[in-house]
């Protein structure tokens, strides 16, 4: 019978072998503080190897820092000698019989940190979608702590804040001269682990507001890279303006999106709506079938020279652009599309010009 593990894998020892099997004449041996001899790198072996240039000490650099971020590097990288036990009694099977073990869905409750770590032994690399909503940091909402500058006693002493499973929870005000730090020291650990567990063509989608969003995109940018930095998404939180606040009546947050290597990373279109159907019509009885109307103008900002003139219409009807606005297309490319009849003048021919998008030449795709 195989014995089991009772501690998560160790990162920076498989960080550790990655950089030793790429460069094995980099590895060396030193004494620690304590007179022990431990494993290395050597830094100078390692900057030869690489041909580059290898930014050390107080030199300025561009990079996104916040005190004990080493620490919570080192926090990500920690084992832990815990595991995860089945809760018969709480668990479905796929039918709803209560204590069933043949759903497809699993539910973990725990400190999500060390959740993460237990997870990377089954599923590392193998998750294709995150969606997390940690906590905003507004001041008003719980966090887990991971402080290093108290000792648990001292901590329990000072806070007595828990979740279900026991874990030790604060409230960060922005009273806290650590406001941002201990939110940085908090999700950095768990986003690095996150990375770790999404497949090669894997993505994750993160919910947050204005508090953070500046610094998690830094943050990210670190974690994922630049280069994978996918979009932010903006979603509408309320509909209704709120007349009590001081400033502006914000109503959106926003979601970042990052892909493990975005290159692999393909989204699914969305398969199109009897509801999205609808809004083609033919009525002019195109042979081409039905279609919807879209805008021949656009921004002015964004135009050329060749997209400002006076549009004559086939009966001879001058159209003049409205203040600030362009036509889409060039004259060239406008009087083209005309002649195609891809461009509706409305019943009488004197409509203000609008360009037909017919349903049989648009893919599958969200409806915008």
């Amino acid at each position: 019978m195989d014995k089991l593990k009772m501690q998560t894998p160790n990162r920076a020892d498989e960080n550790f072998k990655k950089l030793a099997a790429l460069f094995p004449n980099a590895v060396t041996e030193t004494v620690d503080e304590n007179g022990v001899v431990v494993r290395a790198i050597d830094k100078d072996v390692l900057m030869q190897e690489i041909n580059t240039t290898v930014v050390d000490g107080k030199e300025e650099r561009y990079q996104f820092t916040w005190p004990d971020k080493k620490k919570s590097v080192l926090l990500a990288n920690a084992p832990i000698t815990k595991t995860l036990r089945p809760c018969p009694a709480e668990s479905m099977g796929k039918d709803g019989t209560p204590g069933g073990f043949d759903s497809e869905n699993l539910y973990i409750e725990g400190d999500n940190l060390e959740v993460l770590k237990l997870l990377q032994e089954t599923y590392l690399g193998k998750i294709k979608m995150i969606y997390i909503d940690p906590p905003y940091n507004t001041g008003n909402d719980f966090v887990y702590e991971d402080d290093f500058a108290q000792s648990t006693e001292e901590y329990l002493a000072n806070s007595g804040q828990y979740d279900e499973e026991g874990n030790r929870l604060f409230k960060n005000m922005d009273t806290n001269g650590r406001f941002h730090t201990d939110w940085l020291n908090m999700i950095y650990p768990r986003l690095k682990l996150a990375k770790d567990l999404l497949s090669d063509d894997g993505v994750i989608f993160i919910s947050i507001d204005d508090n953070e969003q500046g610094n998690l995109k830094k943050l990210c940018d670190e974690i994922f890279g630049e280069a994978n930095f996918v979009d932010t998404i903006i979603w509408e939180k309320r509909y209704s303006p709120q007349n009590a606040v001081q400033w502006f009546s914000e109503n959106h947050d926003f979601i970042l999106v990052y892909a493990k290597n975005k290159i692999l990373w393909h989204p699914q279109l969305l398969e199109r709506t009897a509801e999205m159907n609808a809004r083609y019509k033919n009525i002019d009885n195109d042979p081409r079938g039905p279609w919807k109307a879209s805008d021949s103008y656009a921004q002015a900002g964004h135009g050329t020279k060749s997209q400002f003139y006076v549009l004559t219409a086939p009966n001879g009807k001058k159209h003049v652009l409205p203040s600030g606005q362009c036509w889409r297309y060039t004259e060239d490319a406008m009087k083209k599309l005309i002649a195609d009849n891809r461009v509706w003048f409305g019943p009488e021919g004197n409509n203000v010009p609008a360009i037909k998008k017919f349903l049989s030449e648009v893919t599958n795709h969200l409806e915008i």
